[in-house]
């Protein structure tokens, strides 16, 4: 039986640390190989064999992966369905029969790109209520590692993990994955559409059905070679060809000048220039609107894709609304954000009651006046009292409770001491990982900065962009962040990342670059949530509001680099473990944060750092990425 728990790799597979991700794509690469005697017996000459070599090539392998969703066996009977999250998609089965034996049958197709996602999330769900269906167990399965293991096989079992209980087992799921070759996905498109025209169905076309298809594609220039095209594949003169004929035909046509300019399906503009993810595009797109077994796609999470009929209801009437970022203001409902090790969307679990009463206070100018009339009080008061109720021995046996709540998010086996060595809820809330739990990118590389916190990320080339997309509160500047014995002209126009620590995550925080540190200054202020609801808000301010400290950081490579720790409601203290003076590496414990969640943020000169694409790209979209200590942040630029 395959195991359920996806492995904690270095997640930065861009960086120049990625070899077993290389290894990985290379045995990939020759199961592809043992395929290509098959589809060379259809193949006139070698032209072929060359697309495959350019296709599969290092450092830029595309492939495709075909999933199957077969059944599972659970512990109870119920009407079950299965939801398989990958990238930024996900899809759902059919809802399955009454039984403890659900079969679905249901496949997919997906891309896999070697920047891009292989880990696929798969959950299953009892649908027996009408709008809320109960996720009972869930796996990863890094696609990676299932098609490149030693095995005749392409069926495994996978053990479904109980979200309610840590390590226990709910039942197991059946599935299969194979590679699918690019050329056989050509062909094989290529054969479905043709199909749609063989008006007599006897398995070849005339010129007058191929011509009809040409047509509709709406590719002028194709147009006039139709008849060119037509008679490359009736080799024999009779007038008729083979749907393999012609598909063979298109499959080749496509590598040398694409046919088909427009997705027929979607209607969607293909890029030329990209001639495997055209052909992708096409299949996967025609796969989602036909058969019955293939999996029903267009959802982001397997939270949305699991609701019942309400959902359909409120979505319809516009109660709430599932899109990639953040919603601000009364349609904050729910955060999504990016896994940048999965490259997956989760979305995060709030409660209810502290969605609406954060809206209450941080979204409207009544909430600003109650803050204004004693609440910023209240909310000092508050997390003092639960600061020094962390801090009681009586508080220790919160954590198994904390724990099984996000037994999904924390990982027991990194954490330093086993459990029954925290004495108070706060000491197992400041827990130290093993060593090298966390790789740090390029160690050895001072010109490349890595992320501070186990968090989640936004990152900025100016703080212009964070107000565009993220900070709403109209008076932030970076002046107001740093203060005045911090702030410079240099820091005005600079970068500016911010890393949101949740109440789950590992808080200690670590120094993103190599330097020494030049001074500390603390800033009194409020503690406010640092949830996006509230940052988002147009009427506080809680980066310069909170209270706060800042570090400042000399580097050789990035000039100076200002380093701040921001309290937040429920945050008893902040505490550094380095002082002025000391010289820092990068990955270097720097403090860490009691009690509650918050927030680290680092401001760069301008024109010192280049910031990973992959994370200015997700925050333009107002979508926090999910990073770790010592992913890459950036590289140097700064000239000496």
């Amino acid at each position: 039986m395959g195991h359920a728990a996806s492995k904690h790799e270095n997640p930065d597979e861009s960086a120049d640390t990625s070899g077993a991700t290389t290894s990985r794509i290379a045995k990939l690469r020759q199961r592809l190989h043992r395929h290509r005697p098959h589809f060379r017996r259809h193949h006139r000459d070698t032209s072929s064999e060359s697309t495959m070599r350019k296709l599969l090539k290092e450092g830029d392998f595309a492939g495709i992966a075909f999933l199957r969703i077969i059944g599972a066996k659970m512990k109870f009977k119920d009407k079950w369905l299965a939801c398989v999250s990958f990238g930024e998609q996900t899809f759902r089965t059919a809802i399955s029969d009454d039984t403890d034996q659900p079969v679905w049958g249901s496949e997919k197709k997906l891309l896999l790109e070697r920047n891009g996602a292989h880990v696929a999330r798969i959950s299953v769900f009892e649908t027996n209520r009408m709008s809320k269906n109960n996720l009972i167990g869930f796996c990863e399965i890094d696609l990676y590692d299932f098609l490149t293991r030693d095995s005749d096989s392409d069926i495994e079992d996978y053990g479904l993990l109980d979200p309610a209980s840590s390590g226990g087992i709910v039942g197991t799921i059946t599935v299969s994955c194979s590679i699918e070759d690019p050329m056989e996905t050509e062909m094989s498109f290529a054969r479905r559409i043709l199909s749609i025209v063989d008006y007599n169905e006897d398995g070849s076309l005339s010129f007058n059905e191929f011509s009809d298809l040409i047509d509709a594609f709406g590719n002028q220039l194709a147009a006039t070679k139709k008849e060119e095209l037509f008679k490359a594949a009736d080799e024999n003169g009779d007038g008729i060809v083979s749907l393999d004929e012609l598909a063979m035909l298109l499959a080749l046509q496509q590598e040398k000048d694409p046919l088909i300019n427009c997705c027929p399906v979607c209607g969607e503009i293909l890029q030329v220039s990209d001639r495997l993810n055209t052909v992708v595009h096409l299949t996967l797109c025609f796969d989602e609107g036909t058969g019955n077994q293939v999996m029903t796609g267009g959802f982001l999470t397997d939270k949305q894709a699991s609701k019942g009929w309400m959902f359909k209801i409120s979505e319809w009437a516009h109660f709430s609304s599932y899109e990639v970022g953040l919603r601000s203001g009364s349609s904050a409902s729910h955060i999504l954000v990016f896994d940048r090790r999965t490259k997956r969307l989760v979305e995060e679990i709030i409660d209810s009651k502290i969605i609406l009463s954060m809206r209450a206070i941080y979204q409207s100018k009544v909430g600003l006046g109650l803050m204004d009339k004693g609440a910023k009080e209240l909310l000092q008061s508050i997390s003092e009292k639960q600061g020094r109720k962390m801090e009681c021995t009586e508080s220790a046996k919160n954590i198994p409770d904390f724990i099984n709540m996000f037994k999904d998010q924390i990982n027991l086996s990194e954490i330093k001491y086993p459990l029954e060595h925290f004495k108070t809820f706060n000491e197992f809330f400041i827990r130290e990982l093993k060593p090298g739990a966390r790789p740090i990118t390029s160690i050895e590389c001072d010109d490349v900065a890595v992320c501070a916190a186990d968090s989640r990320l936004t990152a900025f080339e100016t703080a212009s962009d964070a107000m565009r997309f993220w900070i709403k509160g109209k008076k932030f500047s970076i002046q107001g962040l740093l203060g005045s014995e911090v702030s410079s002209s240099a820091f005005t126009d600079g970068s500016l990342v911010i890393f949101r620590l949740a109440p789950q995550d590992y808080h200690r925080f670590h120094v993103p670059v190599s330097g020494t540190i030049e001074k500390f200054v603390d800033i009194p202020g409020c503690l406010y949530t640092v949830n996006p609801i509230a940052v988002n808000s147009k009427y506080c301010n809680v980066f310069t509001e909170n209270k706060r400290v800042v570090s400042l950081i000399s580097t050789k490579e990035f000039g100076k680099v200002a380093f701040v720790a921001i309290g937040a409601t429920m945050v008893g203290s902040i505490t550094f473990s380095k002082k002025e003076g000391d010289y820092v590496k990068k990955g270097d414990e720097f403090g860490y944060f009691s009690f509650g969640g918050s927030t680290v943020i680092c401001v760069f000169e301008k024109d010192t750092i280049k910031i990973d694409e992959d994370l200015l790209e997700n925050s333009s979209r107002s979508l926090e990425t999910l990073v770790s200590v010592g992913m890459k942040l950036g590289v140097s630029i700064k000239k000496c």
